[in-house]
């Protein structure tokens, strides 16, 4: 067991599985702390953890280019090679220790590897995936659904291979959505959420079947969200487009429970935003910048969600 120091507070990171080391029979709720705030505000990024750092990707409201690099054991910020593009409303996911990131204004996908400070560019996607799709890895493979751009519907689900550099088309989603988000429970992939309108619509994709299948919707719909997947749950935060903010803005955080086909609401975000990321390392989210207003709002505040696990 290795405990590591989040400043400015004290949590143990077990380090066993980013998204299986617990299992709750009802998804447990969290406190959040405020962390240090990023160098270059921005909205619209694209966000990964490698080995207990995170990187921040691209964006709005800043440098489209920027790789900002947050060190969870000393709660500083530092920068790594830019991104060889411009880029916002992109995908990320970490690999085998490296970063990916694609979508936003193109179908290229780069890989950036932490110890060489160096992008790659790998096979481009087969679609844009504009628009902040869900992206995820199952089985060392990397999916991408939905997002906008390049003439798509916003359905379209695709697999890259790494070790062929070879993307696949596979069963489109029920719903076209961009400003989505999903995550990864028990090697099946679930959507929720997203644009057009405030979407409530959640599914879920199992990749031995090829098929998608529809779920208990959210509570709350809502668009330019954030997910992160804590043990069994998938955990969603924020929103753009509330009728009942005056600043536009959504502040829920909601969890969904495959297991019994649930959702529980739990206290709200400590600061409510949208055109976030979320990355997790064990049982903490981390949810930097975003913005704080409808439009263009940006901000850099980094807070973490510390899931509560005994």
């Amino acid at each position: 067991m290795t405990r590591i120091k989040i400043f400015p507070f004290v949590a143990f990171l077990f380090f066993l599985s980013a998204s299986n080391a617990y299992v709750f029979a009802q998804c447990p709720g969290g406190t959040w702390q405020e962390l240090a705030p990023m160098n270059e505000p921005r909205q619209e990024v694209a966000v990964a953890p490698v080995n207990g750092f995170i990187y921040v990707v691209g964006g709005l409201g800043g440098r489209s280019n920027t790789n900002e690099i947050y060190d969870s054991t000393s709660d500083t910020w530092s920068l790594g090679a830019d991104l060889p593009m411009n880029t916002d409303h992109a995908w990320a996911v970490s690999l085998d220790g490296k970063v990916y990131v694609g979508g936003g204004s193109s179908n290229r996908v780069l890989a950036y590897d932490p110890n060489l400070d160096e992008w790659t560019e790998v096979a481009s996607s087969i679609y844009e995936h504009g628009g902040t799709p869900a992206a995820a890895v199952i089985d060392g493979l990397i999916y991408v659904a939905g997002g906008s751009g390049g003439g798509m519907a916003g359905n379209e689900l695709e697999v890259y291979v790494p070790i062929e550099d070879t993307w696949y088309k596979l069963s489109p989603m029920r719903q076209p959505r961009n400003h989505t988000t999903g995550g990864v429970i028990n090697g099946k992939l679930y959507v929720a959420g997203g644009r057009p309108g405030n979407q409530d619509f959640l599914e879920e994709y199992d990749p031995e079947t090829d098929t998608w299948t529809e779920k208990a919707p959210m509570p709350t719909g809502r668009s330019g969200i954030a997910g992160a997947v804590v043990g069994d749950c998938l955990y969603v935060f924020g929103g753009e487009g509330n009728p009942n903010d005056p600043n536009g803005i959504f502040w829920e955080v909601e969890a969904y429970n495959p297991q019994t086909d649930t959702w529980t609401q739990l206290d709200p975000m400590r600061t409510g935003r949208h055109g976030i990321y979320a990355a997790v390392i064990d049982n903490l989210v981390f949810i930097p910048g975003g913005a704080t207003s409808q439009g263009l709002g940006v901000t850099g505040i980094n807070e973490v969600f510390v899931v509560e696990v005994e």
